[in-house]
């Protein structure tokens, strides 16, 4: 339904207690604040913590290709929705089964990624690049073998749907209200380890020489990261490629320290996301795509060009 940008203005306004004379239809206004705004601020908290997640995973493992899922903590929370849709798995949470089992699911996986990356020793990159890689290939398997043993094809199709991403589960509820603080608690914290995400990038040997204890370091923001992929893959679905893509367009527009860079990819990641979710309810209407379908055919050429230009550089 086309609503103009003036009477989405002052339709926002009046609801942030600035009052405004009512010239609108009240069919629209319930549009605008029940539908529009809380879609807008999920995507943008989505994007922002995504973008911020990405780029502290990849100094964390030392890794350009590295995001988000590459923890596995998207696929532990894809299995606790597809048990949520498929057998209803948390169920004592009413409408709120979906995000929560799924927010349980991101968390089971990232503290079995901590504990097998934490076995025989102290957590280093390698071992917990290769932990979450192993953790999310077998919750992918897990899954798949959810929605095979299912009889319900109309709940396959969800599961599908939900895996590629999307912000309808967007609503004035406790989801949305949790990732809004969950987003600026999650920059805060790799804002005031900025430094230690520098010296991270460098290599355990430098950080070692410069004070900061690789380990711990890396058990924290692990802490946090996962928390907040967690929180944000429940609430909007498994969304890729933004974690992948966001941090280096920030690191060539600011360069690579992290106290510049962060605030920077936040913003980016939340505006690339709006256009995305945009693009994705236009594109083939009255039918939505899944975001997760926009943000993989900008992602994929852009790792191939990352893969190439890493090559051009060894050589």
């Amino acid at each position: 339904m086309p609503i103009s940008p003036d009477v989405i203005f002052r339709i926002v306004a009046n609801r942030l207690l600035l009052p405004s004379e009512v010239t609108w239809a009240a069919s629209e206004e319930a549009i605008v604040w029940n539908v529009r705004v809380p879609r807008v601020l999920l995507g943008v908290a989505v994007g922002a913590g995504l973008a911020l997640s990405g780029a502290a995973l990849q100094a964390m493992v030392r890794n350009m290709l590295a995001d988000p899922y590459i923890l596995g903590i998207s696929g532990g929370a894809s299995t606790g929705a597809a048990g949520a849709i498929l057998f209803g798995f948390g169920a004592v949470f009413g409408q709120y089964a979906l995000p929560v089992s799924a927010f349980l699911g991101a968390l089971a996986a990232s503290l079995l990624v901590f504990f097998i990356a934490r076995a025989g020793g102290r957590v280093s990159s390698l071992r917990l690049l290769l932990s979450g890689i192993a953790v999310g290939y077998a919750l992918s398997a897990v899954t798949s073998f959810l929605v095979f043993a299912s009889d319900s094809a109309e709940g396959s199709r969800s599961v599908m749907f939900w895996l590629l991403g999307s912000l309808n589960l967007a609503r004035w509820d406790v989801v949305l209200a949790i990732s809004l603080v969950v987003v600026p608690l999650t920059g805060w914290v790799l804002m005031a380890n900025g430094r230690r995400l520098d010296a991270l990038m460098n290599g355990d040997e430098t950080a070692l020489t410069l004070g900061v204890s690789p380990g711990r370091t890396r058990i924290a923001l692990l802490v946090a990261v996962s928390l907040c992929t967690g929180v944000l893959v429940a609430a909007s679905g498994a969304i890729g490629f933004i974690g992948l893509v966001v941090p280096h367009l920030a690191r060539r527009l600011v360069g690579t320290l992290h106290r510049r860079m962060l605030p920077v990819a936040a913003c980016l990641g939340g505006l690339f996301l709006i256009w995305a979710d945009g693009l994705a309810r236009t594109l083939m209407q009255p039918r939505e795509l899944p975001i997760g379908i926009l943000t993989a055919m900008v992602g994929a050429p852009f790792l191939l060009i990352l893969v190439r230009r890493m090559r051009a550089n060894r050589s």
